[in-house]
């Protein structure tokens, strides 16, 4: 049983509520892919998680949609290593970045305002580059 994941200081995933199956993996391993259950599967359920708060629970549902099932459940797999305690390690590492990733929120821009004397630099510029490109330009003969 995994111990409770820490995600950033924004939440705490119980370990109750995280369900780790294992299962046999597909990959490195040569002949110890058929007998060990090397993959690991970790579910989480979102809706029904009381770790997180309404806020959250929205916030998680709506950028996350896409990968939840139909009950909720947000599922992260993992079959790289030959270890199982390697998969597991990285499964939960993955759950972890991929929820603190979709509960991060942006900072609201605020619009800022030009200075006068900015603004007046920005004018005289312009009329220079006016000038010079009006001296390039040819004269009409006479």
């Amino acid at each position: 049983m995994p111990a409770d994941l820490a995600i950033g200081s924004l939440l705490t995933i119980p370990a109750g509520e995280l369900v780790v199956r294992t299962s046999r993996a597909a990959g490195p391993g040569g002949q110890h892919v058929n007998t060990t259950d090397t993959r690991v599967q970790v579910r989480w359920n979102v809706p029904g998680s009381g770790a997180l708060t309404p806020a959250q629970r929205e916030r998680l549902s709506a950028r996350l949609g896409g990968r939840l099932t139909a009950a909720g459940d947000l599922v992260i797999a993992c079959d790289t290593h030959r270890s199982q305690r390697r998969n597991r390690q990285e499964a939960l590492l993955r759950l972890a970045g991929l929820v603190e990733q979709a509960l991060h929120e942006p900072r609201e821009r605020k619009p800022t305002c030009r200075t006068r004397a900015g603004h007046e630099r920005r004018l005289a510029r312009k009329q220079r580059r006016a000038a010079i490109k009006r001296l390039r330009r040819d004269l009409p003969d006479d």
